[in-house]
């Protein structure tokens, strides 16, 4: 059970995004206690998936932290067990659909109006004034965590 309020954890979620974490660090370490994990555990796990994986521009990494979240919600520990394999897909297919809902993709380069096919340096851009003006991430972020929000306390996952 976990103390699960809404407004709480978006604000965590943008709050990591601003202080510099990617977005699927940002979303998955305002969950670190759902993942059981401390932060800079998460921090550690999630740090490939930004910028749609590797800056590849893929995934949204958003979706990403959301899927890192629904293996905690809906385990699928045991390779046999098929039925909680299928609960843990389904759980993912449903985050990814209530994001795709409300931002018309979950693919990065489309949520960012970039070009596709162009394959970007690894390199993270510079987080100036600038950055945070003209990506939606931030918001994207903070959906994304209300997103988790929302299912866990209709779940009935709380202290």
């Amino acid at each position: 059970m976990y103390d699960i309020d809404k407004e709480t954890r978006v604000a965590k979620a943008r709050a990591f995004f601003r202080e510099g974490w990617n977005c699927c660090q940002s979303v998955a370490m305002a969950y670190a206690d759902v993942l059981g994990l401390p932060e800079k555990s998460v921090a550690k796990l999630a740090s490939g998936f930004g910028g749609g994986f590797g800056r590849l521009r893929e995934v949204c990494g958003c979706v990403s932290g959301m899927t890192l979240v629904a293996g905690a919600i809906v385990s699928a520990d045991d390779p046999s067990d098929r039925e909680a394999r299928t609960a843990n897909y389904a759980l993912v297919q449903e985050f990814a659909d209530a994001y795709r809902k409300e931002n018309g993709s979950i693919i990065c380069r489309e949520l960012l109006g970039l070009n596709g096919g162009l394959r970007e340096a690894p390199q993270p851009s510079e987080r100036t004034a600038e950055y945070y003006r003209k990506r939606p991430c931030e918001e994207l972020v903070g959906m994304a965590a209300g997103i988790l929000a929302d299912k866990l306390i209709s779940l009935d996952i709380q202290k």
